[in-house]
């Protein structure tokens, strides 16, 4: 399972802070950050999902106000 984050779209509510340990806050910018994350596009940034956080991206995803983060699944699918 793969997270896909547009940080450009983000607008800093947090909420996938609160339901993954994997966001972090950006005080300066007011954005989310995606840790240990690649940059794949200007401001959009992946990473795989442990097998033990699958929950907590789905629910990190689905309280996303703005739909800044999507999750796919192995097959490249998106799931949320």
């Amino acid at each position: 399972m793969k997270v896909r984050f547009d940080r450009d779209t983000c607008i800093g509510m947090f909420q996938c802070v609160a339901e993954w340990d994997a966001f972090e806050r950006d005080e300066a910018d007011g954005k989310a950050d995606l840790a240990e994350s690649e940059e794949v596009a200007p401001d959009v940034f992946e990473r795989e999902v442990p097998d033990d956080a699958e929950l907590d991206a789905k629910f990190a995803a689905r309280s996303c106000p703005v739909d800044a983060i999507e999750i796919y699944d192995d097959d490249g699918d998106q799931v949320v």
